[in-house]
């Protein structure tokens, strides 16, 4: 056992590097017990746009067609998890950076590719943990799935498959800047764009047409589609092979992001 509190053993084999990165997971899992505010962070922003969006003003919006906005809105919610996750990783990427730990952590005998993604594993649980309270906050509000049990397990590792993937673009974003104030504005502008460029919280149908095609195509509008068809919540149609084909263009895009940003992440890792 070292001085940061991690077992440690000489690198080499999957095993070992497993082992690793579980310890540097649960490291990071009791600091946060002693300073939440990582899963205050997480979980704000969601709650705010479903008690503000969803519940003071759900009569003042309609869903096209027919269907409870309430409904429609959750997955969009739920997926404001995965982004809102993106800065506090950063941040706490680049601040192990600036502050030694990361260079303490290269001098013990652990695999280097376990710390990085003993920080997307910690993440992981704590965003899972984030989401269980929005989605607890959403039955409070007037939120119901209306699918059989696997479909809604379906649509929860959906949303957690996305969370894995966009913390590892806080990772990148994190080792790429290393500046918590630059950081801090890139996180903010990701959360509001990807979520306001997408069916979210509305339509895309109601967008410019010259901006449309760019809402149905973001990842974020596949994921809400895919949780809202596999939660029996009311869907907008639309047209393209996004709208139809949800999961299967969420499968690719979450694909695509971690076979960029994993290995990306592990460059910049070793070099720093």
């Amino acid at each position: 056992m070292s001085e940061l509190g991690v077992a440690t053993a000489p690198p080499g084999g999957i095993l070992t590097g497993l082992s690793d990165t579980v310890a540097l997971a649960g490291r990071r899992l009791r600091h946060l017990r002693r300073a939440p505010g990582k899963f205050l962070g997480i979980v704000m922003n969601p709650l705010v746009l479903l008690i503000a969006v969803g519940y003071l003003f759900r009569n003042s919006i309609s869903v096209p067609g027919s269907g409870n906005y309430q409904e429609y809105l959750m997955a969009g919610v739920a997926v404001q998890v995965g982004l809102a996750g993106i800065g506090p990783t950063a941040i706490g990427v680049a601040m192990d950076m600036r502050g030694g730990l990361v260079d303490r952590f290269r001098s013990l005998p652990i695999s280097r590719t376990a710390v990085v993604a003993g920080q997307t594993l910690s993440d992981l649980v704590v965003s899972a943990l984030g989401l269980a309270v929005v989605m607890l906050v959403g039955l409070a509000v007037g939120w119901r799935p209306h699918a059989d049990p696997l479909s809604v397990a379906g649509g929860f590792a959906l949303i957690l498959a996305f969370v894995y993937a966009m913390s590892w673009v806080g990772v990148l974003i994190g080792l790429l800047l290393r500046s918590p104030e630059t950081i801090d504005s890139v996180g903010a502008i990701v959360l509001v764009a990807f979520s306001f460029l997408s069916n979210a919280f509305f339509s895309v149908q109601g967008l410019p047409s010259w901006i449309r095609p760019l809402a149905e195509w973001n990842p974020v509008s596949s994921v809400v589609t895919a949780c809202r068809q596999l939660w029996g919540n009311p869907v907008v149609a639309g047209t393209g092979f996004p709208a139809d084909h949800p999961v299967l263009v969420t499968a690719g895009t979450l694909a695509v992001l971690l076979a960029v940003c994993v290995p990306l992440s592990l460059r910049a890792y070793r070099a720093g």
